[in-house]
């Protein structure tokens, strides 16, 4: 058992506590492996009637996984599929639990913490929430199994799963990726923005880039400004991942998600996790610089595994 997870079971409600309040409790291995674990053995309880996951500390539910732990596995040439492995074994296993699961997403919930979360049964969502998938920052591409619930959201999912653009309690409902609000009523500002639904409509990145640095919406054009700064290799597998998993169930999707990271992580993943937390200049060095040279062919590699399986 992980000292950054707490477990009890009161009065029939079993509760998983994340406990890493510092790191707004990053995932590490532990963990996961931790809390595989004890819903595990609680499926088999017939003193649990249900489970409840929470995060410590006021900062957020859970910040994602540790990705500097990852990269440097990654950089050793170390075993970093046997991470994500767990990572969404442990996210269908939620998905799958034979009882209900809650998950208490407050503040800051991205990433693996949003996989963590947004596969329970009832998912409730707070005025405070801050939800994102940041991968192409960092040179990865939205994973978790959430790709499902953001190809299905249209051009709002493309934006998010794009730009990694932040978004509210009040979007996630939208987006089916939460159930409820316990702070009554909450805004969707990008369900409010027209220009997001205008400039999403290419399956090109670059001309989605395009159309947003050409909207007389200053927003659209942040957002294009920001496109432009994610991994560009990053950006074109994450569209095209978008596109197939909208025709794809959960298994499917995290399927997914764990061959194309095989072939993603060696390329931009530790550079860009290297400027955007470890040396924090925020100037990765991606290995090609524009969504315009990223090789049509590159990106085909990528999906080779199902050749035969057409986007």
């Amino acid at each position: 058992m992980s000292d950054f997870i707490l477990t009890d079971v009161t009065d029939g409600i079993a509760r998983i506590t994340l406990n890493r309040p510092k790191a707004i409790n990053a995932l590490t291995h532990d963990m996961m492996t931790a809390m595989y674990d004890a819903l595990t053995q609680w499926r088999h309880d017939e003193n649990v009637t249900a489970v409840e996951i929470a995060g410590a500390g006021d900062r957020g539910f859970c910040a994602g996984a540790d990705v500097r732990a990852l990269a440097t596995v990654v950089a050793d040439d170390g075993p970093y599929l046997a991470f994500l492995e767990t990572e969404y074994a442990l996210d269908m296993l939620i998905a799958n639990y034979p009882k209900p699961v809650t998950s208490f997403m407050r503040g800051i919930t991205m990433g693996g913490g949003l996989g963590l979360g947004g596969h329970a049964d009832r998912r409730i969502v707070y005025a405070d929430t801050v939800m994102a998938m940041p991968e192409t920052k960092i040179g990865f591409f939205p994973d978790v199994g959430i790709m499902m619930q953001l190809a299905r959201a249209g051009a709002v999912g493309r934006h998010i799963a794009l730009t990694s653009a932040t978004f509210t309690g009040g979007d996630a409902l939208l987006l089916n990726l939460a159930d409820e609000s316990a702070d009554g009523p909450l805004p969707a500002p990008l369900f409010d923005a027209t220009w997001i639904q205008e400039c999403y409509e290419s399956d090109d990145p670059v001309e989605i880039a395009r159309a947003l640095e050409a909207h007389p919406d200053e927003a659209a054009q942040q957002a294009g400004r920001e496109l432009r700064a994610r991994s560009p290799f990053a950006v074109h597998v994450a569209l095209r991942a978008l596109n197939r998993a909208g025709r794809l169930g959960l298994s499917e999707v995290l399927d997914q998600d764990l061959r194309l990271a095989d072939s993603v992580l060696p390329v931009d993943f530790i550079e860009g996790v290297r400027a955007l937390l470890v040396d924090k200049d925020n100037n990765p060095q991606w290995r090609w610089k524009t969504l315009e040279e990223v090789p049509q062919e590159a990106v085909d590699a990528v999906f080779a595994y199902r050749s035969s399986w057409h986007a």
